[in-house]
């Protein structure tokens, strides 16, 4: 008993510590906007920070599963990749991806909130 006690104080101690905050969850659910990227169909969607964007494989694609996600950092944005869809159909967005500007990116985000608003209530 008197272990877990320690176990517990020190858990919570260590919980609070700035550096192990848990960060807010990031939901990426406006949209879908359909787009194409490297000749390919996909979806992209807005997140809840009002910056960042994830593209995804539209369900038929080849290049499925995959995703891209934009997001800020350091004042720049990032742009990561994963999946196990046809590469070389991945590597086409990504090449057409990789030169949208921040202004695109804010575009996107942009859209998919109006798409997300514009649809009936559940």
């Amino acid at each position: 008993m008197r272990c877990l006690l320690i176990h517990l104080i020190l858990w919570s101690g260590l919980t609070s510590l700035p550096g192990l905050a848990q960060q807010p969850r990031l939901d990426c659910s406006s949209g879908p906007l359909p787009r194409t990227y490297g000749a390919t169909p996909w979806l992209v969607y807005g997140c809840s920070d009002g910056k960042s964007v994830v593209v995804v494989t539209d369900g038929a694609s080849r290049a499925a599963p995959f995703y891209f996600m934009f997001f800020p950092k350091d004042g720049k944005y990032q742009l990561v990749g994963e999946g196990t869809g046809s590469k070389p159909l991945t590597d086409r967005a990504h090449a057409e991806l990789v030169r949208l500007t921040d202004q695109d990116i804010a575009q996107l985000v942009s859209e998919a909130r109006k798409v997300s608003a514009s649809k009936p209530a559940k």
